[in-house]
């Protein structure tokens, strides 16, 4: 018997529903829903141990993994099974990690797991947007501790209208690709790409999303209601002590504020803030801390981050000695690293980005493989952040996932500024060599230098800027360029990214309630000012992009052959493309475009006598003589009943020259006439109706000697020696042919 079950369905306002149902599926995890839109289904569980961790944080997992069979299809490779989570995978567990994470007690440390799977997918819904709304709504149906339902949703906007979720097709229209994460009240996290817009447009999309989320928030509360909404559950809640908490603050706060103040490096303000630590720690006895510890500890961080808190609202002061809106000193070079393609260093304070770029063909395209989409990026950028970069010593096991999303990030603010017609493929390595505030900005920037570097004619130049918020009741500061300290101190910290006339993506966390939207235009108007800043000190570096490739970089030329010629480049088992890449020293990949079925020839070499004999070499095959013309030919081979000829305009293109039409008196011996290297004109003919191959004559062009009197042409209709296939019937059978059955008796 199939179980009773509940559902809440959301109006998207254009026609388009979600469905939010519990009670069928995966009934033994704490919550589980299935989330519906169209006929992409998505099945969200959550699980929490009901022991605590022993560890200071929240051990939370968000897993979210689409099936291959979701959109009929199989994994790829050898075990035809989902392996390790895709970057696209990645991301989306990150932005519903962003939105959930804050929303647990501080003090909840019991191992928490988000699984959400793609089961169905639906070519005209993403799915990644309806993610947070599974998760959430998988949580409300659950005991844990957890402040308020939350959702996501993607937004974009065509021809000045926006709209929510958009497909696909929709999305490849819209200026605007961002999704927001919210609760009914705040916004929460934002993260996006545009093509240039304003401060002003991105707080409406802002704005927009909001509007729709709250509508999911409500469908919520009425599932859980419906459902049966369940005791929060109880949990051992830290140790507390409010008179130690005040002991701590008071023989720190004063000491936090002095070494604030000072302005002092990253590693002195780190030694000095120990220092203070450990002569705290050392008012108590080894006993006590053995007690206490733990709470010595956080009650100190907690007097730290006032007293800077603090500092900057009360003085407009900041850990390094700068003004809120002041940005670090800065330094770039370009062409530092001799054998790459394009290279940059941009450096920022203490945060040192090294840029490389590689120029590659189609055949080094990232290839995307998920169910919910196929494709592939000729423009990407990947993004390595080591270990040294904080001074640390760790092991490195494999890409981790802030670097997928920071990378990500840094290649979207980035792509839209790659013309449609660059012929290459562009890899963009961003090697973060110091880090302390914003390595993903400081990439978008050594990434804007290095691709300018290369030669890739960027259509504007891109800078990125990290901003910060510190606020208390009605006093606020907005923090631009911050540094690594104040990125976990203050209430926001969003990255954006523009040209001179607009933003083109932007991350944001908003760790406070109820944020005005007059503040974030502010902010997000302090960061223009950064970046603009910023974008004066690239552009001094390296002012335009280089008109060409560096020399030693590949050049790339494409052509476009018809559909017909493409297997005489390839040649019989590629033997004709192989030998020519040799040759030239080149690589050759050929493509068909899927409209026009065209063949798209890319030519990539250094050498450009080499992408010059490609080039012969397809200009050759293409050649198409035209019938009454006349053209210059060459000999390169003797037969005993003509010359083979070649077209000294398209080498490789080969005519029989036929004994006949060499001259117009009788030729017994080819050898009489012409010899191998030979160079003369002969008259096209086109295809002979009699042999239907092509037809060339020398002697056409040659002046009839005088008295020359032609042959009569050959008599068709008598066939050979009277004895021809055309003047044989049934008739002229002897007579004394017996049948088949007389021989065999």
């Amino acid at each position: 018997m199939i179980p009773k079950t509940f559902k809440e369905v959301i109006d998207l306002g254009d026609g388009r529903e979600i469905s939010i149902e519990t009670g069928k599926l995966a009934k033994q995890a704490h919550g589980s829903v299935v989330v519906q839109s169209g006929k992409c289904m998505l099945l969200c569980t959550v699980v929490s141990n009901y022991k605590q961790s022993d560890v200071d944080f929240l051990p939370l997992t968000v897993d979210y993994r689409e099936k291959f069979a979701a959109a009929g299809r199989y994994p790829g490779g050898f075990f035809k099974r989902e392996a390790r989570p895709s970057d696209g995978e990645v991301l989306t567990m990150r932005l519903v990690d962003r939105v959930l994470r804050p929303l647990f007690p501080k003090d909840y440390h019991s191992e928490t797991q988000v699984m959400i799977q793609l089961m169905s997918h639906d070519d005209d819904v993403m799915p990644d947007a309806m993610a947070g709304l599974a998760a959430s709504a998988a949580i409300q149906l659950s005991d844990f501790p957890f402040e308020c339902p939350i959702s996501e949703a993607r937004v974009g906007r065509i021809n000045g209208e926006f709209i929510i979720n958009p497909s696909y097709a929709q999305l490849a229209e819209s200026d605007i690709d961002m999704v927001i994460g919210a609760s009914a009240d705040s916004v929460m996290m934002v993260e996006g790409e545009m093509k240039e817009i304003s401060e002003e447009e991105m707080a409406e999309a802002i704005k927009f999303a909001h509007e729709a989320i709250k509508v999911q928030c409500a469908a919520q509360v009425r599932l859980a209601e419906a459902f049966g909404k369940k005791e929060v559950r109880e949990y051992e809640p830290e140790r507390e002590d409010e008179d130690l908490a005040k002991k701590i603050h008071d023989m720190a706060y004063d000491k936090v504020y002095a070494v604030a103040k000072g302005g002092s490096s990253k590693h002195e303000r780190s030694a000095a803030f120990a220092e203070i630590k450990e002569e705290i720690k050392a008012t108590f006895s080894e006993e006590e801390l053995e007690d206490i510890g733990g709470l010595v500890s956080k009650y100190y961080s907690k007097a730290e981050k006032a007293a800077i808190r603090d500092l900057t609202l009360n003085e407009g002061l900041r850990l390094d000695g700068r003004k809120t809106d002041e940005i670090r000193p800065i330094w770039c070079e370009i062409d530092y690293l001799p054998s790459t393609h394009g290279s940059a260093i941009f450096t920022r304070g203490e945060t040192q980005a090294l840029a490389t770029v590689t120029l590659g063909t189609s055949r080094e395209a990232n290839q995307i493989d998920m169910p919910s989409f196929e494709g592939e990026e000729r423009f990407y950028l990947h993004y390595n952040f080591p270990p040294f970069s904080t001074g640390e010593a760790r092991p490195i096991r494999g890409t981790s996932r802030r670097e997928v999303g920071h990378g990500n990030l840094a290649q979207r603010a980035l792509k839209g500024m790659v013309p449609e017609d660059c012929p290459y493929t562009v890899r963009i390595v961003s090697e973060v060599l110091e880090s302390n505030g914003s390595s993903s900005m400081a990439t978008v920037c050594s990434g804007t230098m290095a691709l300018m570097d290369a030669g890739v004619q960027l259509k504007k130049p891109v800078s990125g800027i990290a901003m910060g918020l510190i606020s208390e009741g009605d006093k606020y500061a907005v923090l631009s360029d911050i540094l690594g300290d104040e990125d976990h101190l203050g209430d926001m910290d969003f990255k954006v990214t523009g040209t001179a006339d607009g933003i083109t993506a932007c991350q944001m966390d908003i760790k406070v309630k109820g944020l005005s939207y007059e503040i974030l235009v502010k902010a997000l108007k302090q960061a223009r000012d950064g970046r603009l800043h910023i974008l004066e000190k690239l552009t001094d570096t390296i002012s335009a992009p280089n008109a060409d490739v560096k020399p030693h970089a590949p050049k790339m030329i494409t052509r476009v052959i018809p559909n017909e010629f493409i297997g005489a480049l390839i040649g019989p088992g590629g033997k004709v493309i192989q030998e020519l890449q040799k040759e030239t020293k080149t690589t050759i990949v050929i493509n068909e475009d899927p409209v026009t079925e065209e063949g798209i020839v890319e030519i990539l070499g250094t050498d450009q006598n080499g992408i010059d004999q490609v080039l012969a070499k397809i200009e050759s095959l293409m050649f198409k003589p035209e019938v009454g013309s006349v053209y210059e030919v060459k000999v390169i081979k003797m037969l005993d009943f003509g010359a083979v000829v070649e077209y000294t305009d398209a080498p490789g293109n080969e005519v029989l020259l036929h004994v006949s039409e060499l001259a117009w008196e009788r030729t017994e011996n080819v050898s009489d006439v012409v010899n191998m290297g030979d160079v003369f004109d002969v008259k096209y003919f086109g295809v002979d109706p009699r042999t239907r191959k092509e037809k060339v004559s020398r002697k056409a062009i040659l002046p009839k000697p005088e008295g020359f009197k032609e042959r009569p042409p050959r008599d068709n209709t008598r066939g050979r020696d009277n004895r021809g296939r055309d003047n044989r019937n049934r008739d002229n059978r002897r007579d004394d042919r017996r049948p088949r059955e007389d021989k065999r008796d």
